[in-house]
């Protein structure tokens, strides 16, 4: 048996009134045969059923008495007297209205065409159920109307380009005039949901081609810092390179000039008024670590060629 629920009077479900009271006249007709009886008993059973109420677990009910507020009550079976008493199931659950679109001029006289969504519920407790119903007429209305009445306040003091990116400033500065206006109707604003700003076509091609200008804009630069930076890197391995080649020689003539200063100090204890000599086994050795081809005369000996290359004379040539 399905009862209808609205959010303001429930009313008993019509079909069934009529079926029970055509099988009650159907009933008591065949029981009394008297027509009288028979409207009597259809009526009767008529009035009755139109007083079955049903409320679902996501209602909460308030019952009128001769137009006076009589109790609050939740979910179940309800039996009231019609035309007497009245019952109003008010839903508790969140819901959604749509702030349909409008078009608001913004700060810098541009038109953009705004959508924005509103949830919201009735609060479940006795009081604010009852602010719903008695404080506010049609609140689903009220809050279309008060959130597009925000919106052109706040886009209108924000330039188009602003108000594209600053929806959660919107949402926020919405939201709370809702609430704060709101709060006598016994309703609780959940959150707002800004949809869109749309600018005109025209602004539209136009804001995409700046778009697009600042971001090749931006590629360009970060291409010619790249370069740059590249480059940087390929001189200071130059400077890194000639800077290790410097030192290398450096390092290399410190060598050199240790071993000369060894060699001498070699000299100068070693070969002591000698230093012919020590001069000729330089030559000598130079001459033989480079391979130089030596040609050794017939009739001599290698010892005493060797002997001429230093300018030592052997003891066969000394004599």
């Amino acid at each position: 048996m399905a009862i209808l629920a609205t959010e303001n009077e429930q009313s008993a479900n019509l079909p069934l009134v009529i079926v029970g009271m055509v099988l009650a006249g159907i009933l008591t007709y065949l029981l009394t045969q008297n027509i009288v009886y028979t409207i009597i008993a259809a009526i009767l059973v008529g009035y009755l059923l139109l007083g079955i109420r049903i409320v679902r677990p996501t209602h909460r009910v308030l019952l009128e008495f001769l137009g006076k507020y009589q109790r609050f009550s939740g979910p179940g079976f309800y039996w009231i007297l019609p035309g007497i008493q009245k019952l109003y199931a008010v839903n508790i659950t969140e819901k959604m209205v749509n702030a349909t679109r409008q078009e608001i001029i913004t700060a810098d006289n541009l038109n953009a065409t705004v959508d924005a969504q509103v949830y919201f519920k009735v609060k479940p407790d006795e009081e604010n159920v009852k602010r719903s119903q008695y404080n506010v007429f049609n609140y689903e209305d009220q809050i279309v109307n008060l959130a597009r009445t925000t919106l052109r306040n706040i886009i209108g003091t924000l330039t188009l380009k602003s108000a594209n990116s600053e929806r959660s400033r919107i949402n926020d500065e919405l939201g709370k005039v809702l609430k704060t206006e709101t709060q006598s109707w016994g309703i609780e604003i959940v959150r707002t949901e800004l949809k869109e700003i749309q600018p005109p076509q025209d602004v539209q091609e136009t804001m995409n081609k700046v778009v697009k200008a600042e971001n090749e804009k931006i590629a360009a630069v970060d291409f010619a810092t790249a370069r740059e930076t590249e480059a940087d890197g390929m001189r200071r391995a130059a400077i890194k390179q000639a800077e290790g080649v410097k030192q290398a020689k450096i390092l290399e003539a410190e060598g050199q000039a240790e071993a000369i200063r060894l060699v001498n100090e070699a000299a100068e204890k070693y070969f002591i008024g000698n230093a012919q000599k020590l001069k000729a086994l330089e030559v000598t050795e130079s001459s033989l670590k480079n391979s130089t081809k030596v040609v050794v005369p017939s009739g001599q000996q290698i010892v005493n060629v060797i002997g001429e290359l230093a300018g030592v004379k052997s003891s066969s040539q000394q004599e």
